[in-house]
């Protein structure tokens, strides 16, 4: 299903936020870090090679990439991505530490940054249920 055209003018404003975040000043790396994966968690199998890629022309190397799922136990990530981590998993999982991890979070990022951060992670997963669910499969 072409839900792109379907519903142009609404899921247009979807993309035009995401361009909007892109453009917010906050590291580009750092977002598109977090929408690979909020992109594993909810299995957007086109999400996640796409925000790979983009990783990639980012400079990240692939053995980083790679090791994204086992974040939590590696040193290939620094102190501010696992914060990025972090907070992308307790939001998309609803965790109940998100308000320590929050505190963490603003230590090191502005109000700003922060905001634009949580709107990546949540309009991500909201882009990558519409993917799963009416697109057709890669």
């Amino acid at each position: 299903m072409n839900y792109k055209e379907i519903a142009k003018e609404t899921i247009g404003h979807l993309y035009k936020a995401h361009s909007s975040i892109r453009k917010s000043g906050i590291d580009e790396k750092l977002i598109a870090l977090a929408e690979l994966r909020v992109s594993q968690i909810n299995g957007c199998a086109y999400c996640c090679s796409y925000h790979a890629k983009e990783l990639l022309n980012f400079g990240i190397e692939q053995d980083v990439i790679n090791r994204l799922p086992g974040w939590k136990h590696t040193n290939a990530f620094d102190v501010k991505q696992k914060l990025v981590l972090s907070w992308t998993e307790a939001i998309t999982y609803h965790n109940d530490n998100i308000q320590e991890i929050r505190e963490r979070l603003l230590q090191y990022f502005t109000e700003r940054e922060f905001v634009e951060l949580n709107a990546s992670i949540t309009l991500m997963s909201t882009l990558n249920k519409l993917r799963i669910t009416l697109a057709e499969e890669d």
